[in-house]
């Protein structure tokens, strides 16, 4: 398997960029002790909503429950009716995914579970719809409304032979539900699973590369389940994290000056830490029939380019106008390997850095020895770049505008150099399939 690692280093001060469900900084233990901890749901959406920001059309993929919305939306704009482009949206979602009895704000039904679409994936099952499924939805439709009909005036009925009009109605009744019965089956036998499946695989994720690499599971057709081709590990301290509590008070700014005190008191925890998050992406895999092998290598170029650039630069928003803590990593080491299967470097954490004086410069040599320890121990073969921020050299030896004089420290892996962010994104571009 051909594939790229990212593992990179990155200190981010006073946040909560991921709540438990008490509200708390998200931790694990690790090496005995405990760490601050990212899981890598929050990470990815970061990241995926980033690079639908630097590629609107590759990323276009949406996750969401509101499947019968979004392609009725899309039928009626081919001048298909309300009501009726409701009906086969709901049939659709309810094949892809289970239907949940309750309306979102527009009143349309939602499925049961989050599902990943594109829009070119709503644009194929819209254009499927042939002038049969047309029909049979709308006689779908006309059955609904004369059972909700008999429904409401057997509501009404009233006078001494009431009992009898019921039970008129009720033998009515019965035989129009089955006749609504054929209806729905003929409507399923014009627009069956198969062809709803057929259709959005058509629509072959060129517009959906994020869907590609994060992947998505349909647990009620595997086969439209796409595996992801990117991995990701939960983000962990590199040393020991106790979360922290902030007490604040906020000022009632209209109470009268003869009252004192806060007008509201509370309490919030945080913590601070220095990272290390692992990504990686299956080159081979980005480049199969299943994922992106419907563009052409420069199109996947540009996505693998997005994606690292995403990848590194993105920050969970959690928090972000009352702590904000965005920060860009102080390391990235960019390793490509032409089989094998990716491997973090946590270990190299897994006796927690101990110092006053800051957690990076430990967090780089460690790293740096473990990929060496790794290389030799179990022959471990990758090319490899790494980029660093100029300001972190300046940290080595805590004089401003100078080098620092044990280059080991930047630079521990024999053949590896120090570049920019642009340059690691376009050596790894250089081998995707």
């Amino acid at each position: 398997m051909k594939h790229m690692e990212l593992h990179i280093l990155q200190s981010v001060p006073v946040a909560c960029l991921n709540r438990d469900d008490l509200n708390s900084p998200k931790t694990a233990v690790f090496g005995g002790v405990q760490r601050a901890r990212v899981s890598s749901q929050s990470w990815k959406r970061a990241i995926r909503e980033m690079a639908k920001e630097m590629d609107t059309s590759k990323f276009n993929g949406n996750r969401s429950r509101r499947m019968v919305y979004e392609l009725s939306k899309k039928l009626e704009a081919r001048q298909i009716a309300k009501n009726i482009a409701k009906i086969i949206a709901e049939q659709v979602a309810d094949i892809v995914e289970t239907l949940d009895s309750k309306l979102d704000a527009d009143g349309f039904k939602k499925i049961k579970t989050l599902m990943f679409f594109s829009d070119a994936e709503y644009d194929a099952i819209a254009n499927a719809v042939t002038s049969d499924v047309k029909i049979s939805a709308e006689k779908v439709m006309n059955s609904s409304n004369v059972i909700e009909t008999v429904k409401e005036e057997m509501k009404k009925l009233d006078g001494e032979d009431k009992e009898k009009k019921q039970e008129e109605r009720k033998k009515h009744l019965e035989q129009l539900e089955k006749q609504l019965k054929k209806d729905e089956a003929a409507l399923l036998k014009a627009f069956s699973d198969k062809s709803i499946r057929a259709a959005i695989k058509s629509a072959q994720l060129k517009d959906a590369a994020d869907i590609a690499l994060f992947g998505r599971m349909v647990a009620n057709d595997p086969s439209l389940t796409v595996e992801a081709a990117s991995m990701f590990s939960h983000a962990l301290s590199t040393h020991k994290v106790d979360n922290e509590i902030d007490f604040f008070a906020a000022v009632d700014d209209l109470q009268p000056k003869e009252e004192t005190g806060a007008g509201m008191t509370s309490t919030l925890e945080f913590n601070s830490a220095t990272y290390y998050r692992f990504a990686a992406i299956n080159l081979d895999m980005v480049a199969d029939e299943e994922h992106l092998a419907s563009m052409t290598r420069e199109e996947r170029q540009s996505v693998v380019r997005t994606f690292v650039e995403a990848t590194v630069k993105a920050i969970p928003g959690a928090r972000k106008n009352t702590m904000n803590s965005n920060t860009l990593p102080d390391y990235v080491l960019g390793v490509i390997r032409e089989k094998g299967h990716p491997i973090q470097l946590v270990n190299a954490f897994e006796k927690p850095i101990k110092s006053t004086q800051g957690y990076v410069i430990e967090s780089i040599k460690r790293l740096n020895a473990e990929y060496s320890d790794l290389k030799e121990t179990w022959g471990i073969e990758g090319s490899a770049k790494i980029t660093i921020k100029n300001s972190l050299r300046d940290k080595f030896n805590g004089k401003p505008n100078k080098k620092p004089e044990d280059k080991s420290v930047v630079n521990t892996i024999a053949g590896l150099e120090v570049v920019s962010l642009k340059k690691l994104v376009e050596e790894v571009v250089k081998h995707v399939i």
